[in-house]
């Protein structure tokens, strides 16, 4: 229980292993995940420490994990999670049979990878000839024909001086294939480089090819070039290299090129009957391994946190003994104890492992123990700050104060229905949701916080009934308190009609539970009556939520033992909140207590019945400013009574005082002290403990040099400064801030009223079949503003308002954050910091 309200009593410790046993003492407390070592080696290099080169095996091994993981998500095949709980860490000697696993099957599908690229390699060249083969066929056929494209096409590559005469012309050509998007700039290229002396043909080659490096689909063009002179052809195949176009052999026989293709065909086929083996025997290797990939990488990773955690040891002189600090829990120093003992008996070693209690002047680690329930609110308190070690734990009280004060901004019982509803169904079907994995980043923020998404959901049901708001509608249960006596030609002619409750309009008792539904109607003062109440309920939450902080940082000076910060911190501050604001509050509950109807007495004047009249109720505000300024309002209605009760005038007049007397208390008492006890204990001649204690030194620490006091002093009055003046001026100004509970809430019912009164209401009113259609269109209209701006927008700014009030209204009353986290070496945390990685 103490750990819930305060974080764990923590102890450091040595351990001595034997260097047998240390492997499997560590797996055993990795398993535990209640221990955080220190590093003793801080000025070794890592690629200097003992267990360096057994690291570097865990990464190749990972490496080749890796890359196993790759080649099986490229081919789709799934991975089968680990049944049941995690293996454990295999033992030392195990390395060997992992690596040699890994190795050949590293091998082996490297080797199956590259035949398989060279053989796809082979298959592209041989398809790709296939279609120059044919394609091409169609240019010869032309050539042969005498068809006038090749007949313009030789009278422009033949030189046009008359006096040459020219004979039979034999034309160079080169067949390739080349990138379809790059035919345009290859075809300007050829043009410009040979002045027009070539001739390009090319056709597209309707399938997509497969490149076997990337394995991507490729569109490709076939093209044959004809040329006349060696030069020419020289000039051509080194465009044809730049552009990386593939040139293929072509005969210019028909007879050659028929028995050219049969032979390509013939090969094709071979080669899809041995890449078809080669990929099912590839198929079968990744099948094997995906059965035991995700418990190889448990293994791995187990082996070598193992490692990395030995690297933290020292060796002591004989080098037969490892030697390690470490924070633990003092409550699990037994659970710690046995654990070794497993580990020692695994190990086959004869010499029980050593855990001794260190005694140390250094701050330890902050560790609450957590749930699956309270892990949520306490990270948002985390987010804060760590708290101190040893100090109070707001979290459990966090639990509560959340979700109400989110609800009194958000309260309305359909809008909170909705959350409650979203919250558990994470909340039941939280295993499921686990199981899958989802990598959504904002999904992940909803589920982590599923149990605080569910109380905010039915803390805002419950003050959505305080309300009585439902998506900005009321609920009669109880029947209404009120009765209209107005006759039908009064309501016909006057606009705007308020019910008295000095009269037999109000049945002079309330609403059973909540504000009464009578207020849904009220259309000229509903806004009003809601404000006097949603703000004055504000500022009552506030004080006493700002109280119970200052009452918390009593039980820390308690527990820490700083007597001093008892009399000069704490009794001011609670008696400057109590003296101002808190009387601020009884002056709210004594209006609402003494003035009000006065039921058998309706429309007396009586000064006796007027006096306790709402005639005669003061405002609050007003009191008291005036209270802060020393002075009293003329009293303009001669009926009423001048204060609310009697010795009001003395009594604010005292408590003012004593509050600003409060303040030059919480500014120097605390130095003051410190200085006193300082030059007490100097006088003795040793260091000052209570001094220590509140400048956060320990005691029997060497004493410093006197200028070393001076300056301790002046931090200390610099500190107290900017403390006490940052709790006077945030009282009030906290105090104000307490008002967004206020705002929110009537921005939120406004924001439902209007959503109704634009969309439904007028859906609602329609008539006929038509009527029907246009209901349905307006309530899908109506239903996607409710949830996506009331309860999705409006309830993230109602959050985000909640945590700002606990960060700064609340935990800055007693809440230092100055600590670190403990972070046990445990193998559930690696790995799930590893799995996120992967994601």
């Amino acid at each position: 229980m103490g750990s819930l309200f305060r974080s764990e009593e923590m102890t450091l410790c040595q351990l001595f292993l034997q260097s047998e046993a240390a492997y499997a003492c560590v797996s055993e407390l990795g398993e535990l995940g209640l221990v955080q070592f220190r590093d003793l080696n801080p000025d070794v290099n890592a690629f200097q420490r003992k267990f360096v080169n057994e690291v570097r095996r865990c990464d190749e091994m990972e490496r080749k994990l890796r890359y196993l993981e790759k080649e099986i998500r490229r081919d789709g095949i799934p991975m089968l999670e680990i049944p049941g709980e995690c293996p454990e860490a295999p033992q030392p000697r195990e390395m060997i049979d992992l690596e040699a696993t890994f190795e050949k099957l590293e091998n082996e599908l490297r080797e199956v990878n590259q035949n398989a690229e060279a053989l796809k390699r082979n298959y592209l060249e041989l398809t790709e000839l296939k279609h120059i083969l044919r394609k091409t066929q169609v240019f010869f056929d032309e050539h042969e024909g005498g068809a006038n494209t090749t007949e313009s096409m030789t009278r422009a590559l033949i030189s046009d001086d008359p006096n040459r005469h020219m004979g039979h012309v034999q034309l160079g050509f080169v067949a390739g294939v080349i990138l379809r998007e790059r035919i345009p700039a290859f075809e300007r290229m050829l043009w410009r480089a040979c002045r027009g002396n070539v001739f390009l043909r090319q056709a597209e080659i309707d399938t997509p090819l497969e490149d076997p490096s990337s394995s991507d689909q490729v569109y490709k063009s076939v093209f044959i070039i004809f040329f006349q002179g060696d030069q020419l052809k020289t000039r051509v195949k080194k465009i044809c290299e730049g552009f990386r176009a593939t040139l293929y052999p072509c005969p210019e026989s028909p007879a050659d090129r028929r028995e050219m293709a049969m032979g390509v065909m013939t090969r094709i086929e071979d080669l899809n009957t041995v890449l078809g083996q080669t990929q099912d025997h590839r198929h079968r290797v990744l099948v094997a391994a995906a059965k035991n990939i995700k418990n190889w990488f448990v293994k791995v990773r187990k082996i070598k946190a193992i490692y990395h955690t030995l690297n933290l040891f020292n060796l002591d002189v004989t080098q037969k003994c490892l030697i390690a600090e470490c924070w633990v829990p003092a409550l699990d120093m037994e659970t710690i104890q046995l654990a070794l003992r497993r580990g020692t008996e695994r190990s086959g070693s004869s010499v029980p492992p050593i855990l001794n209690r260190m005694e140390t002047i250094e701050d330890p680690p902050t560790y609450n123990r957590t749930n699956k329930f309270t892990s949520a609110f306490q990270h948002l308190i985390y987010a804060y700050g760590v708290a101190t070690y040893r100090e109070v734990n707001p979290a459990p009280y966090t639990v509560i104060t959340f979700p109400f004060l989110f609800a009194v901004m958000f309260g309305d019982l359909g809008h909170g229905a909705i959350m409650a509803a979203f919250g558990f169904w994470m909340c039941y079907k939280e295993k499921p949701l686990q199981a899958k994995k989802i990598d959504s980043e904002i999904w992940n923020i909803f589920f982590g916080g599923r149990y605080i998404i569910l109380l905010m959901g039915l803390f805002s049901m419950y003050t959505g009934l305080i309300y009585n708001d439902i998506f900005s509608k009321s609920l009669n249960i109880f029947g209404s308190s009120w009765r209209n006596n107005y006759d039908g030609s009064t309501l016909q002619s006057n606009q705007l009609l308020q019910l008295n409750p000095d009269s037999k309009d109000y049945l002079q008792y309330p609403y059973p539970f909540g504000i009464d539904p009578v207020w849904q109607l009220a259309e000229a003062n509903k806004i009003i009556f809601m404000n006097g109440y949603k703000m004055k309920i504000s500022i009552i939450i506030g004080v006493f939520h700002m109280l119970f902080g200052v009452c918390l940082s009593l039980w820390n000076h308690l527990y820490f033992k700083r007597r001093i910060s008892i009399y000069v911190e704490f009794i001011p501050q609670i008696l400057f909140l109590s003296l101002l604001f808190f009387y601020m509050v009884l002056l709210m509950f004594i209006k609402w207590t003494t003035y009000g109807a006065t039921p058998g007495h309706f429309g007396s004047q009586d000064p006796e019945i007027v006096k306790t009249s709402a005639f005669c109720a003061p405002s609050i505000l007003i009191t008291f400013i005036n209270m802060m300024l020393f002075k009293h309002d003329k009293n303009t209605r001669p009926q009423c009574d001048d204060f609310m009760f009697s010795g009001q005038m003395f009594i604010q007049k005292l408590f003012v005082i004593v509050a600003l007397l409060c303040v030059p208390i919480m500014l120097f008492g605390k130095p003051y002290f410190i200085m006193r006890e300082q030059k007490q204990r100097a006088r003795q001649g040793h260091q000052p403990v209570e001094g220590n204690a509140e400048n956060g030194t320990a005691g029997g620490a060497p004493v410093p040099a006197s200028g070393h006091h001076d300056e301790e002093i002046t931090e200390v009055f610099i500190h107290q400064a900017i403390h006490t003046i940052e709790f006077v001026l945030g009282s009030v100004s906290h105090t104000a801030s307490y008002l967004r509970l206020w705002a929110l809430s009537l921005a939120h019912a406004q924001l439902a009223e209007v959503a109704w009164n634009m969309l439904l209401r007028k859906g609602l009113m329609s008539n006929d079949y038509q009527g029907g259609i246009f209901l349905y269109v307006v309530f899908a209209g109506w239903a996607a503003i409710s949830v996506s701006i009331l309860v999705l927008m409006e309830g993230l700014s109602a959050f985000l308002h909640t945590l700002r009030l606990h960060w700064v209204e609340f935990q800055s009353k007693f809440y230092g954050g100055e600590g670190y986290l403990f972070q046990p070496f445990s193998f559930e945390i690696i790995l799930d910091s590893a799995g996120q990685a992967e994601e």
